[in-house]
Formats: structure tokens, C-alpha cells, sequence
């Protein structure tokens, strides 16, 4: 029943713009937590993630609802290119680390790690969905692409989810030219 609501409430949330999250050039807030990328848990730092090269973070509402699928999926489709780009891609939301496998597993492919977002994290990212009811906070859809030198090098802030992949991955290929 609680999915229920919680997927009539995301449907019925605003699709469109949303307010501006972390400006462009500001510090990304540094978070550790728990991933997993198939059925392997792993801790995810973020200041380690960007030892390796820039990261887009990309939260997201709820895993298996429509517009998290398909945002995953491409983001999924789209790895080769991030990665020839020297990007990680991170997806995160408030599902626990057992919906967080099956997702990545199940959607991705298992070649887009899942992480947990707490309430902390959505605050630190300005991410929460506003309005929605639930007992447990639910991220809207952000991304951002983190540059290696820590700072928020791009934000795109919109419910629906079909630019979120082109954009971010516009992003970091323009970095890679650098």
C-alpha cells in the first residue's frame, strides 16, 4: 500500500524544472555510504570516487518506477561513454541496499552502481522531494557531475528524466577535452 501512494504521489509531482539545487563552481559536500553494483555491496567516499576521475551523481525517487527505470537504463546504455570520458556514474536514492541490488541487477545490468541516500545526503545535495507525504524522505531527480577537483561542475534539476543522461554525459565529455 505504502508503494502504492508513494508511486501515485511521484506521478503526480510537478514535471519540469526545479529549483536550482548546488550552483556550479560551489564544493560538492564529501559523504560516504553503502552501494552495490549487482549483488556486490560496496562502501562508496566520495572524495576516493574523484581520486579517479570526475563522478556524476545522480539521485533519483524511487527504484523500479517508470522514470527511474528508463533514467537508469540509459544511464546503464551510456556507460561506455562516461567511462571512455574517465567519469564514474553513481545513482542514488533512499531504497534500502537489498532493492538497491535487485535494481542494479535487474534494470542496469550491473554496470551502474546503486548507492543509499540517507536524509543527510538529500539535505547536503538540497535533493528532497518536497510535498510528497512520505515517511521516509524520496530524492527528486538531480544530477550533478562532480569535477576531480571536488566542485559541482554542472547541475541538471528536472523531474522528467530524458535529459538527465545527455546532459550530464555532454558534461563530462567536455571535461575529458580539457
Amino acid at each position: 500500500m505504502k508503494k502504492m501512494l508513494l508511486g501515485a504521489a511521484l506521478a503526480m509531482a510537478v514535471v519540469g524544472p526545479l529549483p536550482a539545487q548546488l550552483a556550479s563552481g560551489t564544493s560538492a559536500p564529501d559523504f560516504k555510504t553503502m552501494g552495490m553494483l549487482g549483488d556486490k555491496t560496496f562502501r562508496v567516499h566520495l572524495a576516493e570516487q574523484l581520486r579517479h576521475g570526475p563522478v556524476v551523481l545522480y539521485f533519483f525517487p524511487k527504484a523500479f518506477t517508470k522514470g527511474c527505470t528508463l533514467e537508469s537504463k540509459a544511464f546503464a546504455d551510456a556507460m561506455p561513454r562516461f567511462e571512455a570520458a574517465g567519469a564514474r556514474v553513481i545513482g542514488l536514492s533512499t531504497d534500502d541496499l537489498d532493492t538497491l541490488a535487485r535494481f542494479s541487477t535487474d534494470v542496469c545490468r550491473s554496470k551502474v552502481p546503486m548507492a543509499h541516500a540517507s536524509a543527510d545526503l538529500l539535505a547536503a545535495y538540497d535533493v528532497e522531494l518536497a510535498g510528497i507525504g512520505a515517511v521516509v524522505p524520496v530524492a527528486n531527480r538531480t544530477s550533478y557531475v562532480i569535477a576531480q577537483d571536488g566542485s559541482v561542475a554542472m547541475v541538471h534539476s528536472e523531474m522528467d528524466y530524458a535529459e538527465h543522461v545527455a546532459k550530464t554525459l555532454q558534461a563530462v565529455e567536455e571535461m575529458a577535452k580539457r
